[in-house]
């Protein structure tokens, strides 16, 4: 099951909203074009705000991915304002102000009734507040979106990680498999990685080892795919390979600290290599720092009983 602890997370910029408020009261009492250069200059301060990378956990707190682009050349003036709301949304979901986030979506909605970024945020918004009654109605949000914009890659995406948490995981992957292939889309890594998680979810390791292949293609420094991929070399039994790709990670994690799980990795490594001073070193540091955790559980069960596989 995935959890949290291989967690990634946004990474955006946290502009005081409240320096901003003025100018969009001043915008919509504004000419229209005054308030079309306007509200482009603030879209422009805020969107920039909205960048991110995606997350190891397709369930965690802050899975998706956000994205406030036109999608046409409908009235522009009415499109930044919806933009420039959007982008307040996001930043005011960021800050779990849900209330005031629902807020500037009705507005942008207000604004323009066709913009899909406004829908997908919408969506990400109901599954964050997490009730049953939104969860609900954010996969039709997501749905709205798409329908608008067919190669909106990032509600692709987001649609995915809402199917994952409601176990769909079958449709979850249609999803991630669209914004994977999409050349030149930003996320298209972290979407891959997604997929290949929700693969793993669905017991097809063939398949989830593929879309790792992809990402790492994509991107030789994706830690998911590398971490990922370990284990699935490794119950394949092809040790030299795994090791190859353990050095790695632990080249691309170097002063982030070693988790538990790349430590049970490095034991399993060291023990199917008949290596018992490295395994013996990292047995003690996994036992040592992390002795609650699932892989020390794991670890004690097999000394207990070296001849039994892992579990």
């Amino acid at each position: 099951m995935m959890t949290s602890k291989d967690s990634c997370q946004f990474k955006y910029q946290k502009p005081f909203l409240s320096a901003f408020k003025p100018l969009i009261s001043a915008i919509e009492s504004l000419a229209t074009p005054k308030r079309m250069l306007l509200a482009s200059a603030l879209a422009g301060l805020l969107v920039s705000g909205c960048q991110s990378t995606t997350t190891n956990d397709l369930t965690g707190s802050t899975p998706y991915q956000t994205s406030t682009r036109p999608t046409s050349d409908r009235n522009l003036d009415q499109q930044e304002i919806a933009r420039v709301r959007t982008s307040l949304a996001a930043q005011y979901i960021r800050k779990n102000e849900l209330d005031t986030a629902q807020r500037q979506l009705e507005k942008a909605f207000a604004a323009d009734s066709r913009y899909a970024p406004a829908y997908d945020m919408m969506g990400v918004l109901l599954q964050q507040e997490g009730s049953r009654i939104n969860l609900e109605k954010a996969g039709q949000y997501f749905k709205k979106a798409i329908a608008l914009d067919k190669d909106f890659e990032q509600a692709h995406n987001n649609y995915g990680v809402y199917l994952s948490q409601m176990k769909r995981y079958k449709e979850a992957a249609a999803q991630f498999e669209i914004a994977g292939a999409a050349l030149g889309y930003e996320g298209r890594i972290g979407a891959l990685e997604n997929l290949g998680r929700t693969y793993l979810q669905l017991d097809d390791h063939p398949a989830a080892a593929k879309a790792f292949l992809r990402a790492l293609d994509g991107n030789r420094n994706s830690i998911i795919a590398h971490i990922e991929l370990v284990d699935l070399l490794l119950e394949q039994q092809r040790v030299q390979q795994a090791q190859r790709l353990y050095d790695e990670t632990l080249i691309l994690v170097q002063g982030q600290g070693i988790s538990p799980r790349l430590l049970l990795q490095g034991i399993k490594i060291a023990a199917a290599q008949n290596n018992k001073t490295t395994r013996q070193q990292l047995a003690q540091q996994l036992l040592s720092a992390y002795p609650l955790s699932d892989e020390a559980k794991q670890l004690k069960t097999w000394l207990n009983n070296p001849e039994a596989p892992w579990k």
